[in-house]
Order: structure tokens, then sequence, then C-alpha cells
């Protein structure tokens, strides 16, 4: 299976290219906003197409089923899920490998990434209110601060990674967001706290939310609180499960994308702890492996630039990323073109 995924992002695009986003929509509360393709999902599906005709072109190289999957949904982490759930692999032939390409802001056009392994990791979105008892902040004494206990607890969550998961272990925990309060003089009742968690093991995820849970439970008792007070803690639906790629089908395509594009060309880079749900495809028992590869999209120009003057780039997600198109494209399908046709001899 070939899969590309589709959907874009509630940014308005500032990239001034003359073809840039000028397009709304509504997001998942209602909002009118811009949007772009501000993770390159535009190169995905163009990358994956090219493929598909290049391959119809050279359908003496190759025999089997191809199946394309040009996946909804994935910056909300249900478009794999769902298709699971309907049935994609009921429905249409089972394939025996899964690969997919993910443009990268780090690397030039023309080149490409692999990462053999946990390459993506699991995301979790986390919510905490830590409740308390309110009342004027000249007399905090007659109060339970929740802004305090907030404060508290965020430090002690930066020591789950340092001293609660084995060094040799990943993982993140980030507090994004606290909101509480609403005027100076006036000590709130409760706090709300939003978590992303990241990590690569389904041992070491267990371990964080545990961990969370377990620190939010002793904070509020070593707070005087009871159990009715105790923290709320909800854990959101959309977990992200953690990309593994198969070594083995990592080895091989790694091997084609050398010989179409040149060893100098294809380039071994380290797991992300960003998160990508085309993973999911990969944990469908029974097991089929599955790979993704990092696609090079920056012009060259502009990378040699960075590299020259010290520049950061604009990363994913950014209102000024703007992927090199025809070099990132064309060798998008030039190295997935020649890894499906070694893949089906093989």
């Amino acid at each position: 299976m070939l899969r590309a995924d589709m959907d874009g992002l509630p940014v308005k695009e500032l990239t001034g290219a003359p073809y840039a986003s000028k397009t709304k929509s509504f997001n998942q509360v209602g909002d009118e906003v811009f949007t772009m393709h501000a993770c390159g999902h535009d190169i995905h599906m163009t990358s994956l197409i090219g493929t598909v005709i290049n391959l119809l072109e050279k359908k003496d190289k190759w025999q089997g089923t191809l199946m394309i999957n040009l996946q909804p949904a994935e910056e909300v982490s249900g478009g794999a899920r769902n298709m699971i759930k309907e049935g994609i692999f009921e429905k249409f032939p089972r394939p025996d490998f899964n690969l997919a390409f993910h443009v990268s802001a780090d690397l030039p056009a023309g080149k490409v990434g692999y990462v053999p392994g946990w390459a993506m990791a699991n995301v979790d979105s986390m919510d905490i209110t830590i409740k308390g008892v309110g009342g004027h902040g000249a007399y905090p004494h007659t109060t339970k601060d929740p802004i305090v206990m907030a404060s508290q607890l965020i430090n002690n969550l930066q020591t789950i990674v340092s001293r609660e998961i084995a060094p040799i272990e990943a993982a993140v925990v980030t507090v994004g967001s606290i909101h509480g309060g609403t005027k100076h003089n006036v000590i709130p009742s409760e706090v709300r706290l939003q978590l992303t968690l990241r990590s690569y093991t389904d041992e070491v995820r267990n371990q964080t939310i545990s961990t969370i849970r377990r620190m939010a439970r002793g904070l509020a008792e070593a707070n005087g609180l009871s159990k009715e007070s105790y923290p709320e803690i909800t854990l959101k639906d959309e977990y992200t499960p953690a990309l593994f790629n198969n070594p083995e089908l990592t080895e091989k395509v790694r091997t084609s994308f050398e010989s179409a594009l040149g060893k100098e060309n294809v380039l071994k880079l380290s797991p992300v702890m960003g998160g990508e749900d085309f993973g999911m495809y990969g944990r469908v028992e029974p097991i089929i492996p599955t790979a993704l590869f990092w696609l090079g999209a920056v012009n060259k120009k502009v990378y040699d630039t960075s590299l020259r003057e010290n520049i950061g780039l604009p990363s994913l997600h950014s209102a000024y990323f703007l992927p090199d198109p025809e070099p990132t494209i064309s060798t998008g399908v030039k190295a997935m073109s020649a890894a499906i046709i070694d893949l089906y001899q093989n």
C-alpha cells in the first residue's frame, strides 16, 4: 500500500508564493479560518499520484496489486483509525507492506531520509483541572490556592523524564497551556492545564500517564484536599501511536533509493518526537511491515544560505513553510517508483 495524507491546517499562508492558499474553511469548533498545506500534504498527494502514473507507464517491470490510499484527517489523528475501522484491509486485498513519504523542512530537495525502527512518537493530549478553594487574595490562608498547586505540579512533571523514565528511553512531558483566575486579588477555585505527552514504547507511554496521575493525586493530598477535590484528569481520544519503521523493509527501500538517487542523496536520520497516524496501519494484526521516509523539500539555495548564514528554516506547520515543488515531487516519484518496482520483483 502507498499512502498519502490530504488534509491542510488552519494557518494563514504568508509565503508570498503566487499560488499561496487563499482558502478559508471551518475548524472543529465552527470558526471560519484560513487554511494552507503547512505540512506538505499537497506534496504527498502529488508525489503519490505521480508515482502511480509512472508505475502504469512501466507495467512491464513489475506485477502485483498496488493499493493507493489518499487518507483524510491525519492532522486530527482520526483518518487512519477510521479507515482501519471501516475495513480498508478487509474490503481490499491485504497489502504485504505499507509505504509513505513525509516532507522534511530540514532537508534540501533532491535528498531523502530513512530511520530504521522507532521513527515518530506516541502522541497523547491530556487535560488536568486542579481544584482548590477560592477566596480573597489578601487572605490566602483561608484558601487552597490552585495556582500555587498548578505551579508545583508543573515543576514536578519535569522530573518524570529525568527521574522516572530510564535514561535510555525517550519521553516528553510539555505543559502547553495554563488557565486560571480572573482578577488580581481573587484566588480562583480551579486551574486548567493542557499537556502533550510523547514517547516511543507503550511501556513508557503507560508509565508516563500513570506517573502524572500519581503526582496530581499526591499534590492534592499534600495540600489537604479531600478525594472529592482531587484533580480531574482527562486523556483525549485522539491518541496517535508511535510509528515503527520495519527495519528489514526500510533496508530494502534504502537500497532502492540509493540505486535511483545515488548514495549521497539518501541519508540516515534520527527519530523525532512528532506524530503521524500512518503508524496505525503497521499495528493491525497480523502485523504488516510499514515504513515512512523523509522527503527533502527545501529549495537548495535557501538551504545553502541557511547553513552559511546560520538562518533558521521555516518549520512544518509554519505560515512560511514553502517546499520547492518540482525537485521535491520529482525526487519522491523517482524514489518511490524504484522502491515499488524492486519490492514487487523480489
